[in-house]
């Protein structure tokens, strides 16, 4: 790799973390090429001319997100057992994760299911696509959990994850937009309290 080739992937990369943190506190459809330019000291034509398009640029953030958010919440989670103790361990991080207001992290999954619910354009549906995605790998694990016996038999995993996300979007609300610092505390109060209600009689922990 050439020095030059390298600088450049060194540019890149920075200027997708700092269109990250722009999207994490501001929303999405706060970013602008200009805007990122002047965040990082650079020109314009320099970030157009590593990233090309507004919409590239936001496409990047979001695959950004994605990576991770896989490495911060699911592929630790993965290392507890199957069942109940690793879907606790994906809520507490998501929630960690979530409600970390300092880093400016915040939830792009939920928050930007809001900015864009009523917007029809290629970065809803890849919002879409990976939200889902998120939504089917927590509806696998409360069915891991219902195999291991874990959990109420009548335990209706699409509704269990439903609640499950309702809880987080209460916390997005009262953790970045109240400022609330026991939202942290609460949320998870609350998921306790949740799955207190689907936990078998027969699971001991």
């Amino acid at each position: 790799m050439t020095a030059k080739t390298e600088k450049s992937e060194l540019t890149f990369a920075a200027i997708v973390n700092t269109a990250l943190d722009m999207a994490a506190a501001q929303g999405m459809e706060s970013l602008s090429l200009g805007q990122v330019a002047k965040r990082l000291g650079i020109s314009k034509s320099g970030v157009f001319s590593r990233v090309g398009s507004l919409e590239a640029l936001q496409q990047a953030v979001l695959d950004e997100y994605d990576r991770r958010f896989v490495e911060a919440v699911f592929t630790p989670a993965m290392a507890y057992p199957r069942g109940l103790p690793r879907l606790n361990a994906l809520v507490s991080l998501w929630i960690d994760r979530a409600s970390n207001v300092e880093t400016l992290t915040g939830c792009i999954y939920v928050a930007g299911a809001f900015e864009y619910d009523d917007v029809d354009s290629p970065l809803r549906s890849v919002l879409e696509h990976n939200l889902k995605r998120w939504r089917a790998a927590m509806v696998r694990t409360v069915n891991q959990a219902l195999e291991a016996g874990h959990l109420r038999p009548d335990t209706d995993p699409q509704q269990l994850v439903f609640e499950v996300y309702s809880l987080m979007i209460g916390l997005m609300h009262d953790a970045r937009f109240l400022r609330d610092p026991k939202a942290h505390e609460r949320v998870k109060a609350g998921y306790e309290r949740l799955i207190s209600t689907y936990r078998s009689f027969k699971y001991i922990e």
